[in-house]
């Protein structure tokens, strides 16, 4: 039958452990997980997403599976710089001062903006993230990247979240968060204003990494017919995956809502 003695072993050792009920349980499992974060995860949120599942699995016995599985995480690209700071309106310091931990709700909200190609055009996203337990607070997205399009995410973040005067706002030095409009709309909620320095994207760090992820485990390779439809696939990753289910390293492997969940409890 043309088949080599070390692939008949190999054969007989697959079709042994499939006939494990607890390993066909998990590689199931892995298959879900694997298929509900976009093919995001690599080992270490593989085992924390089984572990939640009542599994008693380890980083190592999940890449055991994954390799069983056929499964590979998607990887993460490298950080490209959009930001458009050359402009003349006022730069506020960085008060912030890449203290990227609060153990507070809406007492420091991060904002920031990317892009995504469709094939009628850009599709420009708003974000606004609290620190406090990364979780996306406020997002808009235009066909344009106008102080409207900042200004919408923001209200949004407030409409969600109502939080009092003691909040601080950081972004970098782009002219949509340093125009007269929306400083003014920050100055009227008596928001504590922080930018980045000059040059340096690292000091908006946490926006940077949740782009990141949103384009490795989400937008990168696929293919956009309309802004509708780039932007129906934000609003499932953002609502529907990154905030309700996505496991954060930071978090101690908790989602955000989880994790505000039970520090409120």
């Amino acid at each position: 039958m043309q088949v080599h003695r070390s692939g008949y072993y190999s054969y007989l050792k697959t079709t042994a452990n499939l006939s494990d009920p607890e390993e066909t349980i998990l590689l199931a499992e892995v298959n879900e997980l694997h298929k509900e974060s976009s093919k995001s995860y690599g080992t270490r949120r593989m085992a924390k997403g089984l572990q939640a599942k009542g599994h008693k699995v380890g980083r190592y016995r999940a890449r055991s599976l994954m390799n069983k599985a056929g499964i590979v995480c998607k990887q993460r690209r490298r950080f490209r710089v959009t930001t458009n700071s050359d402009h003349c309106y006022p730069i506020a310091k960085n008060v912030l001062n890449r203290e990227f931990t609060t153990t507070v709700p809406n007492r420091v909200w991060v904002a920031d903006i990317t892009y995504l190609w469709t094939q009628e055009g850009w599709l420009y996203l708003s974000v606004v993230l609290d620190l406090f337990s990364r979780r996306v607070v406020g997002w808009s997205v235009a066909s344009h990247m106008r102080e409207e399009l900042v200004r919408n995410a923001f209200l949004m973040a407030l409409g969600r979240r109502q939080p009092d005067k003691d909040l601080m706002h950081h972004s970098d030095r782009g002219c949509q968060y340093a125009s007269e409009d929306y400083r003014m709309l920050l100055d009227e909620y008596g928001v504590t204003v922080s930018m980045n320095r000059k040059g340096n994207c690292w000091d908006n760090a946490v926006m940077e990494r949740f782009f990141g992820s949103l384009k490795s485990e989400r937008t990168n390779g696929k293919v956009y017919l309309t802004r509708e439809s780039a932007k129906a696939d934000l609003v499932d990753y953002i609502e529907m995956f990154y905030n309700s289910k996505r496991l954060h390293s930071t978090l101690g492997y908790r989602s955000p809502m989880q994790y505000e969940n039970e520090m409120v409890a």
